[in-house]
């Protein structure tokens, strides 16, 4: 079997895991399943063929271009980009030039979609679901709009997410006893601006005790009610943190309504794996989103334990596939509580299984490192030593040399304090009462020879 071969059969069992019915232009049926892959289409004279044509409900909606493994995909979007302009004029389609582009060897795929505000590739785990294509096209029945206070409308499903986030409403910063602070303000409005700009990722960084967990949510309703988020997973390290998360959702007052998050939207904390289709939020530990794409039930016990401990005992965790049952769209948007911790590292392939845009929290970030580097993504739970001249290069944060000036400070007024009673224990004897109260007063004179370690903890204690 050639590699062009082995691509293909790859393609066409992703294909099937995801709904598709896979046939050939012989045997074709476009109403034979809600979503059928044709393969080797030939479409108009200088256009050539096509690997599959996608044809969803009954109209064509997009194209596959297979290659070998080993090929970079980036190169080939112009030839998929050709393919879905050339379908013959006499075939159903959705829209012309078809909105769906797919390239991929089978083990790695790009995707892009011309419903987006700027259409652009981007890698996925697998092949979306034809209802969700469906969904994309507007196939669905459309929702009732529901119009609140201010005049603004829930977003139609007639559109795109992607698009949706360029045209969200003025952040409200002030209702009833509730008030933004200036930080969580400027984070929410940052963290917009890089969804518009449909950046992948994202990173808030708040100091301990800011509000994360509450600017965190606050963003997630304005995505649900204004971009029509379909659901949000809501990672967190451990099961009780899943706890107090499902609490603070709870009592999330919105700003636009009055309503409580949970008596607007149904939010599900994850105790089993079984996922509620209805719910907008979804809460859950990592090792529970991974046991859940693994098809394995979870001991109650493993939610306890941090993952920043779990990964101490595995070098690698067992590779992911496509799982029917949570297709690569089930989220919108992942949002990860605490990302400061390992879990980036350990559990990376969960958190790139789905196509969504990825927000992580944290209030002691460590600089994006490449993975060949020592220390890793958001990764701070070993102690580490800062050297002089990290100073003012790869430690920048402002948060950073706050705690190392009050740790140095703390530290140095401590060491003092010792050194002065050891002063005073020593020279008690040959000196007088008075003598001892004007060393109290002035203070140590003696040399102090030693020095701060520099070792930092990640907990922020000078050691």
């Amino acid at each position: 079997m050639t590699p062009e071969q082995q691509a293909r059969q790859e393609i066409d069992r992703l294909l099937t895991a995801a709904g598709w019915h896979v046939c050939g232009v012989s045997d074709a049926n476009i109403h034979a399943a809600r979503g059928v892959a044709i393969r080797e289409f030939a479409l108009d004279g200088g256009y050539g063929y096509a690997d599959y044509l996608l044809y969803v409900d009954g109209k064509a909606a997009g194209v596959i271009e297979a290659k070998k493994a080993g090929v970079p995909l980036i190169g080939v979007e112009h030839q998929s980009g050709r393919y879905v302009q050339g379908l013959p004029a006499a075939l159903p389609a959705w829209r012309r030039p078809l909105p769906f582009a797919y390239e991929s060897t089978g083990i790695e795929t790009h995707f892009t979609s011309g419903l987006d505000p700027e259409p652009r590739s981007r890698p996925v785990f697998a092949f979306h679901q034809p209802a969700t294509l469906a969904d994309w096209l507007g196939g669905l029945p459309p929702q009732r709009t529901v119009p609140v206070t201010g005049g603004v409308h829930d977003a139609p499903p007639t559109d795109t997410f992607r698009r949706r986030l360029r045209s969200m409403p003025e952040l409200i910063t002030e209702w009833g006893d509730q008030k933004l602070w200036p930080a969580q303000i400027q984070a929410i409005r940052n963290l917009e601006k890089s969804l518009a700009a449909d950046k992948p990722r994202a990173l808030i960084q708040m100091a301990t005790g800011s509000g994360k967990t509450f600017t965190a949510i606050s963003a997630i309703y304005r995505l649900i009610k204004f971009a029509g988020a379909r659901r949000v997973l809501f990672l967190v390290d451990r099961g009780n943190l899943g706890r107090q998360a499902k609490k603070e959702f709870d009592q999330y007052v919105s700003p636009v309504n009055n309503y409580k998050f949970g008596e607007e939207y149904i939010v599900q904390h994850l105790a089993s794996n079984q996922l509620d289709r209805t719910a907008r939020v979804c809460i859950s530990t990592i090792q529970r989103m991974y046991s859940m794409l693994k098809g394995r039930e979870l001991p109650e016990d493993e939610e306890e334990r941090s993952t920043a401990g779990v990964e101490g005992l595995f070098r690698e965790v067992e590779p992911i596939d496509y799982n029917p049952a949570f297709p690569i769209e089930t989220f919108d948007i992942i949002v990860t509580d605490e990302a400061h911790r390992s879990i980036y590292n350990l559990w990376r392939q969960i958190l790139e299984y789905f196509d969504a845009y990825l927000i992580g929290l944290t209030a002691t970030p460590k600089a994006l490192d490449k993975p060949t580097r020592a220390r890793r993504d958001w990764q701070l739970d070993d102690d580490f030593e800062y050297a002089p001249e990290e100073l003012d290069r790869s430690e920048q944060t402002p948060d950073q040399f706050r705690i190392i000036a009050r740790t140095l400070r703390d530290t140095v007024r401590d060491l003092l304090r010792t050194r002065q009673l050891a002063i005073e224990q020593r020279c008690g004897a040959a000196r007088s009462g008075a003598a001892s109260r004007q060393l109290r007063r002035n203070g140590p004179r003696a040399d102090l020879r030693g020095r701060c370690s520099g070792r930092v903890c990640a907990h922020g204690h000078l050691r």
